[in-house]
């Protein structure tokens, strides 16, 4: 029998989440490379993964009491991302809730 955290959930991306990766996407300039277009799907099927074992991500600098934010790294020095998301068990879905270069500093509710 597998236990509640091993199933399977979906993954769903907030606005911000999606508008981060919108921007990422013309920052690279995904259409106009084939490297960058390859590093962009590589930061989708990133995001695919967590649908199978979103535990195993660490809490991220931003969790608070209460709200537990995950974080799953993407990419190598100096180019890594922090996806970060927090996860809905009861749901069985994994929130993206923001996309954000692994050099900045951990976000507030503005960042």
């Amino acid at each position: 029998m597998k236990s509640a955290k091993s199933m399977a959930y979906r993954a769903e991306l907030t606005n911000r989440a999606r508008r981060d990766l919108r921007l990422l996407f013309v920052s690279i300039r995904a259409e106009e490379s084939d490297a960058a277009a390859r590093w962009f799907n590589g930061i989708e099927r990133a995001i695919e993964t967590l649908c199978a074992s979103p535990y195993r991500c660490p809490a991220a600098p931003e969790s608070r009491c209460g709200h537990v934010i995950r974080q799953l790294l993407y990419g190598s020095k100096p180019h890594t991302y922090r996806i970060l998301f927090r996860v809905a068990a009861k749901d069985r879905v994994v929130f993206i809730v923001h996309i954000r270069h692994g050099a900045r500093l951990p976000a507030t509710r503005r960042a």
